[in-house]
């Protein structure tokens, strides 16, 4: 059994270890022979200590033998991307200049999942502040994609992505600012969920009112994404954005049940150049929602083109933020150019862009509030490309583009940054070459059950957490 304890969801080993079936001190040997095995190829974790999480599986165990199980995770491993703070661990947001940088307290989603029970695995890998589509940083190197060691895992929770996908533990933290969960599911063939704003409450940046910025986790099965939601959603005063729980819990109303919803399909969400492979197959696996009983159409909401407002509106000026606490010009050789560049055109963005750019949002989302009156589910593909080889910043198609392009123009993911709706990215298909390719759903405002009960009834019609990596 412990070959396959690696590939177990959260939710089948919580019932495991109620059942006294398995310990939390099994579960840790076997996530620590298989992170010894696999990780040194892929690098997904960045920091872990095999002898903690011995201790602390030891700890549950005891707690477990003379109290009872400490929560709904009790002994599921768990990782947290290298964005977001962990007491005792490292913070270094993939920067050499804070790799000393040892936070005291948990961020609230740490918090919640240690207070669930869960064991506490590692952090995993990001870009240097987590600013771009693919993992690599100049402090722990390049994260690779396990289905194909030549290719990105994506970004900017790549190691997270990978992880789940190599068997580093059914649950992964990550966090998304244009796409950085949803990406790296769509990469790594695992499921991603960006929630609706403040569902889970962020202290990532100091900055407070950001609306484009979210943790959710990244699962292999959908269930388990609705699990980890109920753990770690809900207020917290830290977070003025964060929303209060609905009165049920996730993973209790996943039905799957889809009967009679109209589901719209866009091919290219009106502003993708969509690669037709990846296009095929996603148009191909739009059949599971009418076998599940669901009214599917081909539609596009009529909404202008977010890549120049999502840019000078939020992109830039958040990653101008950086610039106020570090000297990018003394870190050239500790930083990626293109990061840099980034840094240094926020200081030139004005005040009439961001108002501008927050006009355009606004008509963004009222077009996609209208078009979601009439449609309960929004679906594209995730990405309009595959994966790509990891030595490349962007798609070779994009070679020669403005920065603002290669960054934006191959995924289809930020428009929801925007608009602060729900979306979900699961796996829907591989390409001829071996590529895993993500199907994205989108709901209403705080439909966070929509999504993953849509999301729930495609993994129904078309299972994926039997596919493995070699």
């Amino acid at each position: 059994m412990s070959d396959n304890i690696p590939w177990l969801p959260a939710t089948e080993l919580a019932g495991l270890i109620q059942r006294r079936e398995i310990s939390a001190s099994e579960i840790a040997e076997a996530l620590i022979d298989q992170v010894e095995r696999v990780n040194p190829a892929i690098n997904a974790l960045v920091y872990w200590n095999p002898e903690q999480v011995l201790a602390d599986a030891h700890d549950l165990d005891e707690h477990q033998a003379k109290v009872g199980i400490s929560g709904p995770l009790h002994g599921i491993p768990y990782t947290i991307k290298d964005l977001t703070a962990v007491r005792g661990v490292p913070l270094t947001l993939g920067l050499k200049a804070l790799r000393e940088n040892i936070p005291e307290s948990d961020a609230p989603v740490v918090e919640r999942m240690r207070a669930g029970g869960g064991l506490f695995l590692g952090k995993t890998n990001t870009p240097e502040v987590g600013y771009c589509g693919k993992t690599d940083n100049h402090l722990f190197g390049v994260t690779r994609n396990p289905w194909n060691l030549e290719m990105s895992s994506g970004g900017s929770s790549g190691g997270a992505g990978a992880a789940v996908a190599a068997g580093l533990g059914p649950l992964a933290e990550g966090s998304d600012g244009g796409g950085s969960i949803r990406v790296p599911a769509a990469f790594n063939g695992v499921v991603g969920l960006k929630p609706s704003l403040g569902r889970i409450p962020s202290t990532m940046l100091s900055q407070r009112f950001l609306t484009n910025l979210f943790h959710g986790p990244l699962t292999r099965t959908v269930a388990d994404a609705a699990l980890m939601l109920d753990v770690t959603s809900g207020e917290d005063a830290r977070d003025p954005l964060s929303l209060p729980n609905p009165p049920h819990s996730y993973l209790e109303n996943l039905t799957g049940d889809i009967t009679g919803w109209r589901i719209a399909y866009s091919p290219d969400l009106g502003f993708g150049d969509v690669d037709p492979e990846v296009a095929a197959i996603v148009e191909k696996a739009m059949q599971a929602f009418t076998e599940a009983g669901a009214i599917v159409e081909m539609a596009t909401p009529s909404w202008p083109n977010p890549n120049d407002a999502m840019w000078k509106g939020v992109w830039v000026p958040g990653l101008a933020g950086f610039g106020v606490n570090f000297d990018v010009d003394s870190m050239s050789d500790e930083l990626d150019d293109e990061l840099i560049e980034l840094v240094k055109e926020g200081h030139h963005v004005t005040a009439s862009d961001v108002a501008e750019a927050e006009i355009t949002r606004g008509h963004i989302y009222d077009a996609l509030t209208e078009f979601l009156g009439t449609h309960r589910i929004l679906a594209s593909p995730t990405t309009m490309i595959a994966t790509y080889p990891h030595a490349r910043f962007n798609p070779e198609r994009l070679d020669g583009f403005p920065l603002r392009d290669r960054l934006l123009n191959w995924s289809m993911t930020h428009v929801y940054n925007m608009t602060t709706n729900p979306s979900i990215s699961i796996p829907c298909g591989f390409t001829s070459d071996g590529r895993p390719v993500g199907l994205m759903l989108a709901a209403r405002l705080h439909a966070d059950d929509d999504v993953l009960n849509a999301a729930a009834a495609f993994e129904r019609a078309r299972p994926w957490a039997q596919l493995r990596p070699v």
